[in-house]
């Protein structure tokens, strides 16, 4: 199976758009990843995955940790509500960031732009975090490229995402295909580790079963989901739930 081209910023707008006025779509990720439905989750990360992800970023009071590929806002605010780092979010849909800044109410920056563009400054961050979206770059390398540019030395990247447990498993996307570990050593990564998170995978579990179980009605936002969700529930167990850390080299 290939992939398909990357989800445009144009459907991303709309699929938000979508979500804004779909209470049934949140109450979703609410029951199923234990989210606070302030949070406005726009992926799978659950409750406790938030709180492995700041263990993991290592972050503190005055860090510039840039949230990439951030949609509405919620899983960046809520890291730097927890640490205190100064958040910089950075998305390519216009209709998701005009969201994230009304959430932040002028506490955090949120800007337009690409996993392999921010318009950011070189070493730029302390941390950049990139959650369940890194896979939409395209080249995927670009996407690492462009995390280690605006990293300053000795910085942290985490991504979250999935990984196929069998790298030739034809069924699954190319997307899921990619060694990570690999990816992230050829891009001038150091200290690289990507591990297993099987409770991420148990609450993305529970949110497709039940994604699957709705009658999404007319509901465009529900629809989405439901769909996704009958694509995602049979090849779920062919791929990992992954965590991948890496730090930006402290010399070229």
């Amino acid at each position: 199976m290939t992939s398909p081209p990357p989800p445009s910023a144009e459907y991303f707008d709309e699929w938000y758009a979508n979500m804004a006025v779909s209470p049934a779509h949140a109450d979703v990720a609410t029951r199923t990843l234990g989210l606070p439905p302030e949070l406005e989750s726009t992926s799978l990360l659950s409750w406790d995955g938030i709180a492995d992800v700041v263990r993991a970023l290592g972050v503190g009071p005055g860090d510039v940790l840039v949230d990439l590929a951030c949609g509405r806002g919620g899983y960046g605010l809520e890291v730097a509500r927890r640490t205190g780092a100064r958040l910089i979010g950075v998305d390519f849909s216009a209709v998701a960031i005009e969201r994230a800044r009304q959430r932040a109410g002028g506490t955090a920056e949120f800007r337009v732009g690409d996993l392999a563009a921010t318009g950011l400054p070189d070493a730029a961050a302390d941390a950049v975090m990139c959650v369940d979206a890194m896979q939409f770059a395209d080249p995927y390398s670009d996407g690492l490229r462009e995390c280690r540019r605006i990293l300053a030395p000795g910085g942290r990247l985490l991504l979250t995402g999935w990984q196929a447990l069998d790298l030739a498993d034809e069924s699954l996307p190319v997307r899921l295909r990619r060694d990570i570990a690999s990816e992230l050593t050829a891009a001038g990564f150091a200290d690289v580790d990507v591990s297993h998170q099987p409770a991420w995978r148990a609450a993305e579990r529970a949110h497709w079963e039940a994604a699957v179980a709705l009658d999404p009605g007319d509901d465009p936002a529900l629809q989405s989901l439901h769909a996704e969700g009958q694509r995602v529930l049979p090849v779920i167990d062919r791929a990992a739930r992954m965590l991948a850390r890496a730090t930006a080299p402290v010399s070229s």
